[in-house]
């Protein structure tokens, strides 16, 4: 299928579906550790990349030929290929989905777009938000995440924070901790004091183990995860 992948099964959201709303490497950002590859671009208009109406009706296939794993699905999950909320239809693939089945939603997103009030209203029906935070300097988000030209990590957390103010369902927060650029201890303090502003419902610590953009990019040590957590506090888990 062309915009499914999956059902697959996971410790963080049971058995889930994913459905792509960009085609391939559709994304403002280029981060590092990214398991689709480098990006050859970056793209910042918000558009129709993907036609809505093919997507539901490959969805629709899907679910007559998989009727019992249908029934048995905890999640849509809107991610893919590229960053979803590039989209600018998925308010309404959202709508279009929860008609059809009786999973949960769920958003993951690099969290760039938040700072627009139209997109937080547009995921707002979602039931889980997983938007990213690797760092909370702009030098360090540039280098982790080499955004496109004018994206800068206040406007996101400023996103962040508006979203948790706004958003009446789940907020679990994803940090990809790498080896040597964000997992010093000065900086995972600062980022405690940036989440405390968040205020989502869990922290999920993740560091890359598959293949990865660039070369060279570690995980962060396993001692130094588990140390991270509890600073975080009890809402913090490595995923």
């Amino acid at each position: 299928m062309k915009y499914i992948y999956g059902p697959v099964k996971s410790r963080r959201l049971g058995l889930s579906l994913g459905l792509s709303l960009t085609p391939h490497k559709v994304c403002n950002l280029d981060c590092v550790y990214c398991q689709l590859g480098k990006s050859k671009q970056k793209f910042t208009e918000r558009t129709e990349y993907v036609k809505i109406e093919e997507i539901l009706e490959e969805f629709k296939a899907w679910i007559e030929q998989n009727p019992q794993s249908a029934s048995e699905l905890d999640f849509i999950t809107f991610s893919g290929l590229g960053e979803p909320t590039l989209n600018i239809n998925i308010g309404y693939l959202i709508g279009q989905i929860r008609k059809l089945t009786n999973a949960h939603i769920a958003v993951i997103t690099n969290s760039t777009l938040l700072k627009d009030p139209q997109v937080r209203l547009e995921i707002s029906t979602a039931d889980l938000i997983v938007p990213s935070l690797d760092a909370v300097r702009q030098d360090v988000f540039e280098k982790i995440d080499r955004p496109a030209a004018g994206i800068t990590i206040m406007e996101i957390i400023d996103g962040l924070v508006a979203l948790r103010r706004e958003f009446r369902g789940k907020i679990w927060l994803e940090v990809m901790l790498i080896d040597g650029i964000n997992d010093t201890l000065p900086q995972i303090k600062e980022l405690k004091e940036v989440i405390e502003k968040i205020n989502p419902d869990k922290i999920q610590l993740n560091s890359p183990v598959r293949s990865t953009a660039e070369n060279g990019i570690k995980p962060a040590d396993k001692d130094k995860l588990e140390k991270f957590k509890d600073i975080l506090g009890e809402k913090a888990q490595i995923v």
